[in-house]
């Protein structure tokens, strides 16, 4: 059976772009089609500047919403990144394979770096290295495919390459991943900034959507979203970026196609209006499984102790593999050597 790794990361509250672009997938389809693993990769929460205690409550809120979005542990593993030893293990010995220019092409380091540095200020190293832990939370599992919206895709290519080069350098260790993608809305953009991803990082504005927004709350940012000059309702994602983010949201949260949909309106309005509405009715199970788990949160943290237990069996094998491999001597070899090697042995 393919095996699926994906994750989410506790530097925000989750989004309606998450949930269209990634968790309604897991739960509707990777989870019934594929041994599937899914992860809150809070160790790359600490790439940026944190309150631990936010990370913490980040971290249980974001493992709550994938099992009110419809994960479900006899079905899938769901876990908790830092429970799992072998991540960081395998992490370091990948950091062994990867090189500085590698790392220093990455898209979103570059972007993050030169913020900071145009501000007088610096990023920590783990920002440039955290692609490689992202590379060793997928080849820990020998997983098959990689579900990543687009600004992703880059990151699961640094996999496969240091996977290949690893396999070549140190014999045959690692299965070679590959990123899929959903169709439609992979990419839900910020209602205020069409052109800008509406990313749970940023805290800020009335162009994102929270899975946890109150219904009115939602209607507000849904009608107030940024259009386009002109008044006809036309899908075309390069000169009316605007309108298209509302078309795709409209279709992923209808079973609808983009292009078709804007031919069913007339006005900038009336789609808002609808897709507004289609987004409430989209988050409402969500929202009230979501409050149930709330009232029962041990069953949540049984689930975390569980899916740790699963995900380490299963990683374990693998890295122990890779560490042999790569030239390190496993634990209780030099006593073994030391009291059988005789007079040899110094």
């Amino acid at each position: 059976m393919t095996r699926v790794f994906s994750g989410v990361k506790p530097t925000g509250h989750l989004t309606l772009g998450n949930y269209l672009g990634a968790m309604r997938r897991w739960a509707d389809v990777d989870q019934h089609q594929a041994e599937a693993l899914f992860c809150i990769v809070d160790l790359h929460a600490l790439t940026v500047d944190h309150d631990p205690a936010r990370v913490r409550r980040l971290s249980r809120q974001a493992a709550t919403l994938l099992l009110a979005a419809g994960l479900d542990p006899d079905l899938c593993t769901v876990f908790v990144q830092s429970h799992v030893d072998e991540h960081a293990r395998l992490s370091y010995l990948l950091e062994c394979v990867a090189t500085d220019g590698e790392m220093r092409r990455m898209i979103q380091y570059k972007e993050k770096a030169g913020r900071e540095q145009a501000r007088g200020g610096s990023v920590r190293l783990s920002l440039l290295t955290y692609p490689v832990l992202m590379a060793a939370d997928i080849l820990a599992y020998g997983a098959d495919e990689v579900p990543v919206g687009d600004d992703q895709v880059q990151h699961v290519e640094l996999t496969r390459d240091l996977a290949v080069r690893f396999n070549q350098r140190y014999g045959l260790t690692f299965v070679v991943p590959r990123a899929t993608r959903p169709a439609v809305a992979a990419r839900v953009m910020n209602l205020q900034e069409p052109l800008s991803k509406m990313g749970k990082s940023d805290d800020t504005g009335p162009g994102i959507v929270y899975l946890l927004d109150e219904p009115d709350a939602v209607r507000k940012k849904v009608l107030r979203a940024v259009t386009d000059s002109g008044r006809e309702v036309v899908y075309d994602r390069e000169a009316r970026p605007g309108v298209a983010n509302l078309l795709e949201i409209l279709a992923a949260c209808t079973g609808g196609n983009p292009s078709d949909l804007s031919g069913v309106y007339e006005s900038y309005g009336a789609l808002k209006k609808d897709t507004a509405e289609a987004v409430v009715e989209v988050l409402r199970p969500v929202q009230e499984r979501h409050k149930e788990l709330c009232a029962d949160p041990g069953f949540v943290e049984g689930v975390l102790r569980d899916g740790a237990e699963r995900a380490r069996a299963m990683a374990r094998p693998t890295v122990d593999a890779a560490y042999r491999a790569i030239g390190l001597l496993p634990a209780g070899t030099a006593v073994a050597e030391t009291v059988t090697g005789g007079a040899g042995v110094r």
